[in-house]
């Protein structure tokens, strides 16, 4: 054989040989740094177990929605003064995650949940008291002491669980933890139907404001009695759940502890515009998602009544609907994540955004069982967006992603600013034609819709054409 050939032979076989040693290294690297693992350490057990406390801030979001109208009743308020539920919840968000976030910068990760678990279970137990005393202010303390412990568990959670692995798989990561937050959600709806609204006195609101003091306060009595009982038992459950996450070790993964000052971290995140509008991104998202999950209960009880149920059947029937939009959500969760493995995280944002536009507008134009139908589909359009946006925010935020990850979780604050809006469209009875004021009230959540699809398409031109997120 001439030596040209067999020269040819040696360079050939050395070329196979480097791509099968190249794609060795690859499939190495893929099984040390996989979705669950990094550095060939799997987080399995810690995923698992941080996990859990995703679908207990869940449970205790959607426990929570169906209270506005609760609370409404049993004090004989409008829908705007029992919507002040949903502003005592998000506020301790706000409050309490930059708190949060300089706590688990000089700890760790795992002492923030266990602050966190510790507040959420101390906010719940606090309705006996506010039960014995018998006010509506006390119930809204409670709330907001549980979900400055929710801050503290989000603050902790989300970036806990982005540092479990590589950053390439970080929004996949981010989006399979997510998905077990609305299977607490419908836990939580369950609940609020099977043992609180099913449980109440079944006396209207009209009937109940024709009541005399004494008749007034032993109805009071009687509903608050039912409505502390599962909030008791989760805190118990959560008490349980601090100690078994208090004796398991945890890994240490981006528990870097910082000295750098807030104003510094600050000043250096305000300068990166993906970061900002994140933030921004991330405040019109959670309004939208507390509008549609609040107010389905007042948007169905209209269209059942208008059909000839009593208030109650309406309520609960309703009810059944809200609970149907977190099973859509549910499923559409594990869908969109298994789609973020072919589709840019900004793009299928975007997207998903514009799907909840289209299926708003048939929120606000049907006024029959359809617009119902169409509220149920936006949470199938709503299930990525959270996860999304936070993964797409934090990105090249380096050390500065525990303060960076707090921003996000006080733009939590929409839940709190957004519902009493439409609250108020809701009392005013304020209508455009045919379209009643409950329908009307929607319109708020399609502009958010639009900021979150706005900022989707950016964070794909950031990340597919300009690769620049200061951008």
């Amino acid at each position: 054989m001439p030596t040209n050939e067999l020269l040819a032979i040696k360079r050939t076989s050395h070329n196979v040989n480097a791509c099968l040693m190249n794609n060795n290294n690859i499939l190495l690297e893929q099984k040390k740094n996989g979705l669950l693992a990094k550095d060939g350490v799997s987080f399995l057990i810690p995923f698992a177990m941080i996990t859990s406390c995703f679908a207990l801030w869940g449970f205790a979001n959607d426990i929570t929605s169906p209270m506005v109208k609760a609370f409404s009743k049993i004090f004989r308020m409008s829908v705007t003064e029992g919507a002040l539920v949903q502003v005592a919840f998000y506020l301790g968000y706000f409050v309490m995650a930059f708190p949060a976030a300089l706590f688990i910068q000089r700890h760790s990760f795992k002492s923030g949940v266990l602050i966190g678990l510790g507040l959420y279970a101390l906010g719940a137990l606090m309705f006996i008291p506010a039960k014995a005393i018998g006010f509506y202010y006390p119930f809204l303390f409670a709330y907001f002491v549980m979900t400055c412990g929710l801050s503290f568990l989000e603050t902790s959670c989300n970036p806990f669980i982005y540092c479990m692995g590589s950053e390439e798989t970080a929004t996949q990561r981010l989006n399979l933890a997510q998905a077990f937050n609305p299977m607490g959600c419908l836990a939580g709806l369950y609940v609020a139907m099977q043992f609180i609204q099913a449980r109440m006195s079944p006396m209207d609101t009209a009937t109940r404001s024709s009541l005399s003091d004494a008749q007034f306060n032993l109805i009071k009595d009687h509903d608050l009695s039912i409505l502390i009982q599962p909030y008791v038992f989760i805190g118990a459950l959560i008490i349980l759940l601090l100690v078994l996450i208090r004796v398991t070790k945890m890994p240490n993964n981006g528990d870097t502890h910082s000295d750098k000052p807030l104003r510094q971290s600050l000043a250096e995140l305000v300068t990166i515009r993906n970061y900002r509008e994140g933030v921004v991104a991330q405040f019109f998202y959670v309004g939208a998602q507390v509008m549609c999950w609040t107010f389905i209960i007042q948007y169905g009880t209209r269209v059942f009544m208008n059909e000839g149920m009593s208030e109650k059947a309406a309520e609960i029937l309703s009810q059944k609907y809200n609970i149907a939009a977190l099973a859509v959500f549910t499923c559409s969760r594990f869908i969109c994540t298994w789609f973020l493995k072919y589709i840019q995280p900004g793009r299928l944002l975007s997207i998903l955004a514009i799907l909840g536009m289209a299926a708003i507008g048939g929120v606000v134009f049907f006024t029959d069982r359809n617009g119902l139908y169409c509220l149920v589909m936006v949470s199938g359009c709503m299930s990525l967006m959270f996860p999304t946006i936070y993964g797409i925010a934090l990105r090249g935020l380096g050390n500065n992603v525990k303060v960076g990850g707090a921003g996000l979780i006080m733009s939590i604050l929409g839940g709190s600013v957004f519902p009493p809006l439409q609250a108020i469209i809701i009392d005013s009875g304020i209508s455009l034609g045919s379209i009643p004021a409950t329908n009307l009230s929607y319109v708020i959540t399609f502009v958010c819709f639009l900021v979150v699809a706005v900022y989707g398409h950016r964070a794909f031109i950031r990340h597919n054409i300009s690769h620049d997120y200061s951008k």
